[in-house]
């Protein structure tokens, strides 16, 4: 039996480094980050477990991987919605928008994120990381930033402050009253980006581990087989 060649194996790492980081998100929105080993995460994602540790250092860069990632492409989702635009306010809005419903729809992840990073470990600079840094940059850029050194990090950091009164048990801060904070900050119309509906304003709270678990696989790449040109699903065509 011949070596497989260099570029299946690159394949088969991506595919077993995808399937960690949507199995992590799965299980710690289900059961909370305590409740959730490397094991149960190795065998969610039908992963050897000597390959976790191989891909990251430990459960908590490992989460927070995962959660760029689900940051990174809920915000690129948002950002490419339709119509698809390039006004400076309207991708702010639209930014501002997808973080915060982040924060309501998925409290699990995204407080144990936002806990995580208080940690000893402190921020972990992964790619997924460097994904999402990219496109708040490119949004403060859009919006017509004179010094995006500056501008940048300002977003990021009333995101994430926004994010942690949303999240802060016993008294958290409603999506509404927190965008409208935020959109006069930056001076946007309340109708850009995703209006809040009469149902959207609820703050997170309730049970902290969701009771069904969430569908996140829209925001990794559809797994292609390991041998390269064929059906993305990995099926035979008969």
């Amino acid at each position: 039996m011949s070596p497989r060649s260099a570029s299946v194996n690159e394949e088969l790492r991506r595919r077993s480094r995808e399937r960690l980081l949507q199995a992590t998100l799965e299980l710690v929105g289900e059961r909370g980050y305590d409740a959730t080993t490397l094991g149960d995460i190795a065998d969610r994602a039908g992963s050897a477990r000597g390959l976790v540790s191989y891909y990251f250092p430990g459960k908590r860069q490992l989460l927070q991987s995962a959660v760029h990632r689900l940051m990174h492409r809920s915000l690129e989702e948002a950002l490419e919605s339709e119509p698809r635009t390039r006004d400076g306010d309207e991708r702010l809005a639209r930014a501002i928008d997808a973080i915060l419903r982040l924060a309501r729809d998925q409290p699990v992840l995204m407080r144990t994120h936002m806990a995580g990073i208080l940690q000893a470990e402190g921020f972990v600079q992964c790619p997924e990381q460097q994904r999402l840094a990219m496109l708040l940059r490119d949004t403060v850029l859009c919006h017509g930033a004179l010094d995006v050194d500056r501008d940048y990090p300002m977003l990021r950091a009333v995101l994430m402050g926004a994010v942690f009164a949303m999240l802060v048990p016993g008294v958290p801060m409603s999506l509404r009253a927190l965008r409208a904070e935020l959109f006069t900050r930056y001076e946007l119309a309340w109708e850009r980006g995703f209006p809040p509906g009469d149902g959207d304003d609820a703050s997170p709270g309730g049970n902290p581990v969701h009771a069904r678990p969430a569908d996140f696989s829209r925001y990794f790449e559809r797994l292609r087989p390991a041998g390269g040109t064929g059906d993305p699903s990995g099926s035979q065509s008969k």
